[in-house]
């Protein structure tokens, strides 16, 4: 008996070594016409192995790749797509530069800090003025979030001041600190409470 492990690794592993096989076959024929049908053939039975693929407008495009590639590059047909080179496969994919930014108040997150820079370049107006209050109260919930056992109104005032280089000066006596609603952490059923439904299912009895 032979054993996978004992046979030659499979490229793509997910056509599995039928379909390898058959594109081996196709590589070792001659005629030029007779290569092309057998292409057409392996190609309809990949598409059958993968029909998640057809949801991708390339579906079509993805499934020669697969077969060139198979192939080792090797396989000479009359194909509706250029054949990939070899050197596309290793290439090494672009380095995502990752946005470095000096953020000393972290746990507000970029996007607010730089909602609070955008509404220091304002004039002042009621919907700076709105803006501004909308900022204090996501700041506010940012700061019960990452510190529940102090909240410090007066820093929110100094932060804001501070991320807009002091151009956002704040009365704390007009300006709303609303406190977000304190979520309950332990499920009530552990408090005691029961719901009839899960008596029942536990065979408790009236």
């Amino acid at each position: 008996m032979e054993y996978n492990t004992s046979q030659k690794k499979l490229i793509i592993p997910e056509y599995g070594r039928h379909v390898h096989k058959m594109v081996e076959h196709a590589v070792q024929i001659e005629d030029r016409d007779q290569r092309n049908i057998a292409a057409q053939t392996i190609i309809s039975v990949m598409g059958s192995l993968m029909p998640h693929l057809r949801e991708s407008h390339d579906f079509k495009h993805k499934l020669w790749n697969h077969l060139f590639i198979i192939s080792g590059f090797k396989l000479d047909i009359d194909a509706p797509y250029p054949s990939p080179s070899p050197e596309e496969l290793v290439e090494k994919p672009f380095l995502v530069p990752y946005p470095q930014s000096n953020i000393r108040q972290k746990h507000y997150g970029k996007i607010l800090i730089d909602m609070v820079r955008e509404a220091a370049k304002l004039e002042d107006c009621p919907q700076r003025d709105s803006l501004i209050q909308l900022l204090v109260t996501h700041m506010k919930k940012s700061q019960t979030t990452w510190n529940r056992s102090e909240h410090n109104n007066e820093q929110i005032v100094q932060d804001i001041l501070d991320i807009s280089d002091g151009k956002i000066q704040i009365n704390p006596e007009t300006i709303k600190f609303v406190e977000p609603a304190v979520v309950r952490e332990t499920p009530p059923y552990q408090h005691g409470f029961m719901s009839k439904r899960k008596k029942k299912m536990l065979g408790h009895r009236k």
